[in-house]
């Protein structure tokens, strides 16, 4: 029995669900999202009680994992259609800045280049400063992805702590050599 799968899905004010055949779109005023429903699931959506539940058709092990998948994938998207999600990211060391020209951010994290890291459809992506960068967009995955790509550019290091983290990740720092002797 999936507990997630059971609990239905409320529907928030200013959030429209509708599904057509094996599509489930969502709009709200963040913007739109849609998925292909996978064939072992159904969605059903109740107007009067605001609230879309899914079902599975069989009970065998596939049906099941997809049973609470799509429930948390609807869920996500309920909620990134009206609120949005958003990941903050801070650049840690000397002469590391970032800006953004036009659809790309554009690195200064201490190599011999400049990284340039296109940035996709659907995400809004700002430098509020030089040391810091906001990924915001209502796709849940899509602003996750984006922000642990721009951070695996140049990975904190555990003895000086420079890098690219996530506003307020702790790194734990090593002692070195020289704390030997």
């Amino acid at each position: 029995m999936s507990r997630i799968g059971n609990k239905p899905v409320p529907i928030i004010d200013g959030v429209k669900v509708a599904v057509a055949g094996s599509q489930l779109n969502v709009e709200g005023p963040v913007g739109k999202l849609s998925i292909e429903l996978r064939p072992e699931v159904d969605v059903a959506i109740n107007e009067e009680s605001k609230e879309a539940v899914v079902t599975r058709k069989k009970d065998d092990r596939i049906s099941r994992a997809m049973h609470g998948l799509t429930r948390a994938l609807i869920n996500n998207m309920v909620i990134g259609c009206k609120e949005g999600y958003e990941k903050n990211l801070e650049l840690q060391g000397v002469g590391y800045v970032c800006n953004i020209s036009g659809k790309t951010l554009s690195l200064r994290v201490g190599l011999a280049n400049e990284l340039k890291k296109e940035i996709p459809e659907g995400l809004d992506v700002t430098c509020p400063d030089q040391t810091h960068i906001k990924v915001k967009g209502p796709d849940k995955q899509k602003v996750g992805q984006f922000a642990a790509e721009v951070r695996a550019l140049r990975k904190p290091e555990p003895y000086k702590g420079k890098g690219i983290r996530y506003v307020g990740e702790y790194v734990k720092i090593k002692p070195g050599k020289a704390a030997k002797q």
